[in-house]
């Protein structure tokens, strides 16, 4: 794994969070430089879903701030944070059934910013994941998990987004299946996107992390660079 110097593009410091009266985080920080794949570790319980859910606003910070691209997005509404440039890939895909793939990937559809090198378009996700290709028409509760993957993934990228944050990126799906996973996010990483993702296989994570953070009961314990 490699560091950077660059300004930081995603900035987290010491941010507080939790649910109801139970504190999960206690004063997380970290940071992604531009272009970097950055990656959460840690065992099941110790923050690194609620650290993702504080960014994409889907949890309140109770205390500590979040900058993205050098502007506070502390607590804006996740639509707010969406537009800004972050997409999320969420654990457990939440695909939504009444609506075929092709759907999916042309409702959250959003123009690229002008800075960046190539539009994720219907034809360029579809030469990502040829399988959504084939399944355009079929509807997300008739996807196989590792299709519903491909799905949550493409329906990201639509967005042309400037950070991927996935959640749990390969769990649950069949051996090929996660290859396929891993070569699509290698291919992003090759291709300067900006990634922040968790997953429980360790070794693949440390191969395509720039960086990584190990949380333990709600702190960074460790940082790799």
């Amino acid at each position: 794994m490699s560091g950077s110097t660059a300004t930081p593009f995603l900035e987290v410091r010491n941010i507080e969070a939790g649910y109801g009266a139970s504190q999960v985080l206690f004063g997380v920080s970290l940071t992604i430089a531009p272009h970097q794949v950055v990656s959460l570790m840690g065992r099941n319980g110790m923050g690194k879903s609620t650290t993702i859910k504080c960014i994409t606003g889907a949890l309140p910070v109770r205390k500590g701030q979040i900058f993205f691209e050098g502007q506070e997005i502390t607590n804006l509404p996740a639509d707010e944070i969406a537009r800004r440039g972050i997409a999320l890939v969420p654990e457990g895909r939440m695909c939504f059934p009444n609506l075929t793939v092709k759907e999916h990937l042309i409702a959250f559809a959003r123009k690229p910013d002008s800075q960046q090198e190539a539009a994720w378009d219907l034809q360029r996700i579809y030469e990502l994941f040829p399988r959504l290709k084939e399944r355009e028409h079929n509807m997300g509760n008739q996807l196989s998990g590792g299709e519903q993957q491909m799905l949550a993934i493409g329906r990201a990228l639509s967005t042309n987004p400037k950070l991927l944050i996935l959640d749990e990126a390969t769990e649950g799906l069949a051996p090929v299946i996660r290859k396929q996973i891993w070569d699509c996010l290698y291919f992003l990483k090759n291709n300067n996107q900006g990634i922040l993702l968790i997953d429980k296989y360790v070794n693949k994570l440390e191969n395509l992390s720039d960086n990584s953070y190990f949380l333990k009961n709600g702190f960074v314990a460790e940082k790799y660079f």
